[in-house]
């Protein structure tokens, strides 16, 4: 029977794997890869600026994120049908690129197309997030948002890198085919997975709707909506944001800047992603949090030389890559958490507008730490980001010894039904 379970939980964490992954591929590529080649085609840096904008759908996802808790296939699997058309849509939308092999010169339909894929990502998050919600047990929350989160990196690694090497060696056709390929593996991953039967479909739109805002009647959410996620997002966020502008006022070239933040420091938040996720498990998300805590205070200390416009190859990338480790490990337990407050019968809309409070924190906290910068310099921002965070974690440790016995206290064990008990914000086994 153990070896059946664990078999189970394997099976689940790799279908999320595949969700996740995939899902980043195209993200990657839009952001880093194709940003790289458009400005290699001569586009201006103003246009390439519009280009990021079809990124803010991603925050925005939490408008449409009840109708996918709503409405849903009894006989394919609810959110596997949404699964399978969007997990479609992403590579058909990838494909469209396929005939404009000069995209700086066909902006226009490029930015379109991106904008469709982006969301198509971004509804697809809803749906995995959901089929995360109602696959994972308590025991094994955190290590699957260390795999969604350690996933991203992934995606954008290979989004990001891979493809752009490709594109350089053998052109834009081999580049999106490759692209395209690898997030058609999440479409037959999608295709053999068996979905739970479902038997707390939310019965009307507007009690769907009614779930954006009773999410935050749960004890202790609105604590640690409010206190704790602002106070680390906004302290890491603003951190980070001054990273690339002082890589340039240092002397890196654009090339080398978006090698190293796109790429290198990829591998050591993949590898923060996956180790912090198993290390909830193990200490808890309190013993977790403290851990990103003290490791980005020390990283930001290690990036004073490079804040200060002194920026030695070296020593900087392991600084970034400490940075961006610890940055991880805090974004696995907040999504652990948010993903504890997520109910099952409407868990793409309360982990979605939870996770889409804390990214409107960190696009603020850049604004903010930029803004302050010009002001009172590199350091003293960063200065005031460690104290940020180190409130956050204070206020966090305090959240999770009053209340993490009263959040979704389910003690469903790997592989038993969980059925939900409406309006409870709790599991029990069937």
């Amino acid at each position: 029977m153990e070896h059946v379970r664990d078999r189970s939980a394997s099976g689940r964490l790799g279908t999320l794997t595949a969700l996740y992954v995939t899902q980043y591929l195209g993200i990657g590529f839009i952001t880093v890869g194709l940003t790289a080649i458009l400005r290699d085609g001569g586009t201006s840096l103003d246009t390439l600026a519009l280009l990021n904008v079809v990124g803010l759908i991603w925050p925005v996802k939490f408008l449409w994120a009840p109708i996918l808790d709503r409405y849903g296939s009894r006989r394919h699997g609810h959110y596997r049908s949404w699964l399978l058309v969007l997990q479609g849509g992403l590579v058909l939308a990838l494909l469209a690129l396929l005939p404009f092999t000069r995209p700086a010169e066909r902006l226009g339909p490029v930015v379109a197309i991106c904008a469709a894929y982006v969301l198509l990502s971004a509804t697809q998050d809803v749906a995995a997030d959901a089929v995360a919600v109602r696959l994972l047990s308590a025991r094994t929350r955190g290590t699957g948002n260390g795999i969604q989160v350690a996933a991203s990196y992934l995606g954008n690694l290979l989004g990001g890198g891979a493809c752009v090497i490709v594109y350089d060696r053998f052109g834009w056709v081999p580049a999106i085919l490759l692209l395209a390929a690898l997030t058609a593996v999440g479409l037959l991953v999608v295709w053999r997975f068996r979905e739970p039967p479902r038997t707390d479909r939310v019965a009307r739109t507007g009690q769907a709707y009614r779930a954006l805002l009773s999410t935050f009647g749960q004890p202790g959410c609105r604590w640690w909506t409010f206190v704790v996620v602002p106070l680390v997002y906004v302290g890491a966020g603003a951190a980070y944001a001054l990273v690339t502008p002082a890589l340039v006022d240092a002397g890196w070239t654009l090339e080398r800047v978006g090698l190293v933040t796109g790429v290198v420091i990829s591998v050591p938040a993949i590898l923060a992603g996956l180790l912090a996720g198993s290390g909830i498990g193990r200490f808890g998300r309190s013993g977790v949090l403290v851990v990103g805590g003290a490791a980005l205070t020390v990283s930001t200390v290690l990036l004073l030389p490079l804040l200060n416009g002194h920026a030695p190859l070296a020593g900087t990338v392991v600084a970034l890559g400490c940075f961006m480790a610890a940055y991880t490990v805090l974004n696995v337990v907040l999504y652990t958490v948010n993903m504890d407050y997520s109910r099952p019968e409407t868990g793409g809309t309360d982990f979605t507008v939870l996770s889409s409070f804390g990214l409107i924190c960190s696009f603020v906290a850049a604004s903010i730490g930029l803004a302050a910068a010009d002001r009172v310099g590199y350091p003293a921002v960063a200065v005031a980001s460690v104290a940020l965070v180190a409130a956050g974690v204070v206020a966090g440790v305090r959240h999770q010894r009053r209340f993490h016995g009263r959040i979704r206290p389910d003690t469903v064990p790997d592989g038993a039904p969980a059925v939900a008990v409406p309006g409870e914000g709790r599991t029990v086994v069937a």
